[in-house]
């Protein structure tokens, strides 16, 4: 048991005094306990140790030492450096213990506590054996040996050590546990109190200290190990478990002894019981063999009365023959037992002889085997003399070689200690290194971000200032020259304006590119301010490039990144609704290649060499959409820097994607529009062949039939639908329009036709590509619908005609919010099924079909008329 006194500083205002105190560890909660005396049932407070830290401090005066816990720190002082270490690593010790005990078995699991308390004591000591271990070797403290005269349970027989007056050992602040204590003290002095006039016979103690129960500290050790606890602390326990604690802290007092004595007596006695069981029994087996000898007996008896109580001769010779039938019956079993005597002999005479024959092969064996270890022992003595030859050369070795050889040793020692010290070095600078590296990565993603900020800032200052020039241009007709002119100069000025400036320069090319690009072409080679020749234009453009850039700034981190994240995620592609999601919310330009090339193969199987094919039958017979194929790749995405010369290096693969494509689909052969569907596939996909079956993907499998037919029948059937669906969707701004006479399918035809390629921004068009690809045209449905809806607010607000045409001219390059875009096409555009997109085309299309055949009759009337009437 951890115990013994210690003197606790006791801190009452000013007035600092050392008080006496009886401490007493507890295992189970890991507590130190401090009493008055050895002798007090209830104690004066505890000390956590569990999450308490221990500190000795020289300076303080040798045996003094701190134990701090989260609430407060307690002084002791103990009565010498030893006594004191051992406290100290004691108390380490068991903390350790309880801290590994707690993790291994928590308490809070109930029914399973009994049985792990039982078994404490077990883990305890292979924990205290385990931390010796660890301490010896690491070469730590080695363990205290224990001052057996300060610490342990036999010091509660010394007396307390004593204080300057016996008024400073009592405790003040509890005044009813000393009272309690003092009243335990002295009824247990009345019980208690032996011959000798002591509580505890401390001589019998001494004499015979090896007359503990060994069952009863088993017990306490196994099975009790909270009972001294729970003794020390009840204030109303009865004098049988005060008897107990007595014995397991003070063997020797006498109600002990005979509490003992008696547990042995009944202890004999069982054993005695269990004796006498056996013996109780073997009598029972012995009376059974008597009672069927006495029935023998007893049958003999009656049949020797039954002879000689016969009255004639006759009954006498009957008896007589019945003893002679039973002597043959016995006769006869006695010859069987000797003829199965004799069969045993013979078995067991050639058990006999195998068993010599056995031993006689062992004896082989054995020979054998000891031949063959002559061999070994000759063979191996020939093998050492074979060897000892170069061994003799070896000892020729001079003993300056020797020298010279455990000199290097002794240099190479020295060298791997050296690189030892050295290597230790470099791990604390790889380390603090590695924490700056850490602390200015950290601070430089902080700088970037707040880099993007500023040019987020920047952007919409910029664009808010031309934006007033504008508005000041045209809201003032009527200014002076000089400010006319100075407005001007201003704008002038403002496009002009290069975006990179000084501070952005000192980045990296990777910052410029993927956090805020500036650069004239955006990644796919699309201007990113066109190059418009109407002066209004040119200033519109830049408002937008911008804006744009503001929203990419603004959305890099939040939106993009997390973006980013999952589609790295994704490793092969399937069909599914969290597709669908990331699809629409824009493919990464590093995954978009990728993700294009298998959505034109789930639906059109590319057939090997059948491009190379096409591209011969091309070289060798002119197509006749061969001209007019010439005629537009110079009018193909002329704001893209990879289209807008003759000599790009795209314009030979266009040429040759759109002439295999006339060959392969003769129907159709070459209809405008065509050359910017596979330019767009070509800045994606950049393999000629891979975008000429993302072409054929397109028209074919995705494109209603005659979609690109002579007539362009079904596309301007879909103009159609998609007139009653404006008239659904946003009926106030069908209202406007037909109430100013407005066509918008003079504006929206080419969308369908082209998938909308120079009417949006290169960005917000690949969105739309991305999710035209993986859905088919619905989307550009929605995405047509979304973009009025857009801009809604601001076409209401013209009242002409001719200024609604001029704003539907340019108004989607000034949609800058994309994701703003994709939420109403997707969303607010709900519900938008399939089907219903069907039954309209259909019920158009036979409408359209009609018409067109009254006009076909119409045409041949009046060809018939003219013919009638002559020349």
């Amino acid at each position: 048991k951890l115990c013994g006194y210690l003197n606790k500083l006791g801190i009452k205002g000013p007035i600092k005094t050392w008080k006496s105190r009886w401490f007493f560890y507890d295992e189970n909660k890991c507590r130190l306990l401090y009493y008055r005396t050895a002798q007090d049932i209830n104690p004066l407070g505890s000390i956590d140790v569990s999450s308490a830290s221990f500190d000795c401090k020289m300076e303080n005066g040798e045996g003094v030492f701190e134990i701090r816990t989260p609430s407060r720190a307690f002084i002791l002082k103990a009565i010498s450096r030893q006594a004191m270490m051992y406290w100290l690593q004691q108390l380490q010790m068991r903390r350790w213990e309880f801290c590994n005990t707690q993790s291994r078995f928590p308490l809070h699991e109930g029914p399973k506590f009994n049985g792990i308390l039982s078994c404490s004591f077990a883990f305890v000591s292979y924990f205290v054996f385990t931390f010796v271990d660890v301490v010896d070797s690491e070469d730590f403290l080695p363990l205290v040996k224990t001052p057996t005269e300060a610490v342990g349970l036999k010091a509660a027989s010394l007396p307390a050590p004593q204080t300057s007056t016996a008024l400073q050992n009592i405790s003040l602040k509890h005044p009813w546990t000393e009272i309690q204590n003092t009243v335990y003290n002295i009824c247990g002095s009345k019980q208690l109190w032996g011959s000798n006039g002591n509580v505890f016979s401390f001589d019998e103690f001494q004499e015979h200290p090896q007359n503990v129960d060994e069952e009863q500290e088993a017990e306490v050790e196994a099975g009790c190990a909270g009972d001294c606890y729970l003794l020390l602390m009840g204030p109303r326990l009865n004098w049988i478990r005060k008897a107990r604690w007595m014995n397991s802290g003070f063997p020797g007092s006498e109600e002990l002894s005979r509490e003992k004595n008696s547990v042995d007596k009944v202890s004999v006695l069982q054993q005695q019981i269990l004796t006498l069981t056996e013996e109780v029994k073997s009598q029972k087996e012995l009376v059974k063999l008597l009672h069927k000898a006495l029935e023998a007996a007893q049958q003999e008896k009656r049949v020797s009365s039954m002879y000689l109580t016969a009255a004639e001769d006759k009954d006498r010779l009957e008896l007589v023959r019945h003893k002679v039938r039973q002597i043959a019956d016995l006769t006869s079993r006695l010859e069987a037992l000797e003829q199965e005597k004799k069969e045993l002999e013979q078995i067991l005479t050639l058990r006999d002889s195998h068993i010599q024959e056995l031993k006689e092969h062992v004896q082989l064996l054995m020979e054998k085997n000891h031949a063959k270890q002559e061999v070994i022992m000759t063979l191996t003595e020939q093998m050492a003399r074979d060897l000892s030859d170069p061994l003799q050369e070896a000892n020729t070795i001079t003993v300056e070689t020797l020298y010279k050889q455990q000199e290097e040793i002794e240099h190479l020692k020295d060298d791997i200690d050296a690189y030892k010290t050295q290597n230790q070095f470099l791990n604390s600078e790889i380390h603090q290194v590695t924490r700056l590296w850490t602390s200015v990565a950290e601070n430089e993603k902080a700088l970037l971000m707040k880099c993007a900020c500023l040019q987020a800032r920047n952007c919409q200052m910029e664009s808010k200032y031309l934006t007033v020039l504008r508005k000041l241009q045209e809201a003032v007709p009527g200014l002076p020259n000089s400010h006319a002119e100075l407005v001007k100069n201003l704008i002038q000025e403002a496009l002009q304006w290069d975006v990179k400036e000084e501070a952005e320069e000192a980045l990296s090319f990777e910052l410029n590119t993927a956090l805020c690009p500036s650069s004239e072409y955006d990644e796919y080679g699309f201007m990113t301010v066109p190059d418009y020749e109407i002066e209004d234009w040119k200033l519109l453009a830049k408002i937008q490039a911008l804006e744009i850039k503001s929203n990419k700034l603004r959305s890099q981190e939040m939106v993009e990144k997390p973006l980013r994240d999952r589609w790295n995620s994704i490793g092969e592609l399937t069909p599914s609704g969290e597709l669908k999601g990331l699809i629409r919310s824009g493919i990464p330009a590093e995954h978009r290649q990728r993700v294009w090339r298998w959505m034109a193969s789930r639906l059109c199987s590319p057939a090997p060499g059948h491009y190379q094919w096409l591209l011969e039958q091309s070289r060798s017979t002119e197509h006749p959409a061969c001209r007019q194929i010439e005629l537009d790749l110079p009018r193909t995405l002329t704001n893209n820097k990879h289209f807008s010369s003759p000599s790009s290096h795209l314009i030979p693969k266009l040429r040759r994607v759109l002439l295999a494509f006339s060959w392969h689909n003769p129907a159709i052969g070459y209809c405008q529009g065509l050359n910017r569907l596979a330019a767009v596939a070509l800045l994606v996909l950049e393999d000629e062949e891979s975008a000429f079956w993302c072409l054929v993907y397109i028209v074919e499998n995705l494109m209603p039939a005659d979609y690109y037919s002579d007539t362009l029948i079904t596309s301007q059937v879909d103009q159609r639908v998609f007139k009653d669906f404006l008239s659904e969707k946003l009926p106030r701004l069908m209202a406007h329009f037909e109430q100013y006479g407005i066509d918008v399918s003079l504006i929206t035809f080419n969308w369908f036709l082209v998938v909308f390629v120079d009417s949006l921004v290169s960005d917000i068009l690949l969105r739309v590509w991305d999710a035209f690809l993986y859905e088919g045209t619905k989307v550009i449905f929605r995405y047509a619908l979304a973009i009025f809806k857009y801009n809604e607010e601001e076409i209401l607000r013209i009242h002409d005609s001719v200024e609604i045409y001029q704003y539907l001219r340019f108004f989607t390059r000034m949609i800058t919010d994309g994701r703003k875009l994709m939420n109403i096409a997707f969303n607010d555009l709900n519900p938008f099924p399939m089907k219903l997109l069907r039954n309209r085309r259909s019920m158009h299309r036979e409408e359209l079909e009609a018409e067109l055949c009254e006009l076909e009759q119409i045409k041949a009337a009046y060809v018939k008329e003219r013919a009638e009437q002559g020349p």
